[in-house]
């Protein structure tokens, strides 16, 4: 297959989307890395989510997404570019492997029955990314819990944001079942012009969840060795707590629930402010403790 993959691309930068992606905080010899793990994922995510292709003609382009990635053709320049990137830093391809997983889940699995499903799908579509740009900086993988939660919140805070859109567009649903069915909600909801009190309940309880995984990722920034990189992952945490502020006072059918760019650029100067700090106090708490000794 020739690279018609890469013809499939919606267009969509690394500086649209919700959280950032390999900003200027992170040091430049680490961003060439990351944007091309981004742009193979971007082909890959405007694959699956592609509205003329059929559901074989997505796979067949996701698998030779994967055979470019393993080393097993040449024919998608994104996937010769990436392979050539953890080749140079010696790191695995088993992270954007698991995002073709995410990928195909996307492709052939509508629904989700509870919330373990869902994280399942995280496990695949989200964990890795963070984990990608932890390995590229070399940091210990002791901070992989942190950095799973808070990776599986910014996907769920994506579905929460984009449910009607998802519903109406693609027929794919991440609420899970059992949320809506608690809630006394149904799918069909989804594809109207503003939530249900039902629906609105189930999508402001999943919001409430979510803000629990940004609690357990909490420390997350403050155990990261790099400094820049920990300045990222707290602005990115300060945007998430953001949104789901948002999500809980506001209707993702009928309000806006994503932040303007002056509110991202607001939020993320106070987030590095914060992150920054939080690594002073932790610095100075332990000769604070000794002194008083």
């Amino acid at each position: 297959m020739s690279d018609s993959a890469a013809a499939l691309r919606s267009g969509k930068s690394h500086r649209d989307e919700n959280f950032p992606v390999a900003s200027h905080l992170i040091h430049a010899r680490h961003r060439p890395a990351i944007l091309a793990f981004y742009e193979f994922v971007r082909i890959a995510d405007d694959i699956a989510d592609h509205s003329s292709l059929t559901q074989q003609e997505k796979l067949e382009h996701l698998d030779a997404l994967e055979a470019g990635l393993i080393g097993h053709d040449d024919a998608s320049a994104a996937a010769v570019k990436l392979r050539s990137v953890l080749a140079e830093r010696n790191l695995t391809p088993r992270h954007a492997q698991d995002l073709l997983t995410a990928f195909r889940m996307d492709v052939t699995k509508l629904r989700y029955a509870d919330w373990d499903d869902l994280m399942n799908y995280c496990r695949y579509s989200a964990m890795p990314v963070g984990r990608f740009v932890c390995d590229v900086h070399g940091e210990d993988r002791a901070v992989w819990a942190a950095n799973d939660a808070l990776c599986a919140a910014l996907q769920i805070i994506n579905h929460l944001q984009d449910c009607a859109a998802d519903y109406r567009n693609l027929d794919r649903v991440y609420i899970p079942l059992d949320a809506l069915a608690a809630s006394r909600a149904s799918i069909a909801e989804l594809g109207e012009a503003k939530a249900s009190v039902a629906l609105r309940a189930c999508l402001r309880g999943l919001a409430e969840r979510t803000g629990r995984l940004l609690d357990a990722s909490e420390p997350f920034s403050a155990r990261i060795a790099d400094f820049r990189l920990a300045m990222e992952v707290a602005v990115i945490q300060r945007l998430a707590r953001r949104l789901v502020a948002t999500l809980l006072a506001r209707d993702p059918l009928s309000e806006t629930v994503h932040l303007s760019k002056p509110q991202m650029a607001s939020i993320s100067l106070h987030g590095v402010a914060s992150g920054a700090w939080q690594r002073i106090a932790r610095a100075l708490f332990p000769l604070a403790k000794s002194y008083r000794a």
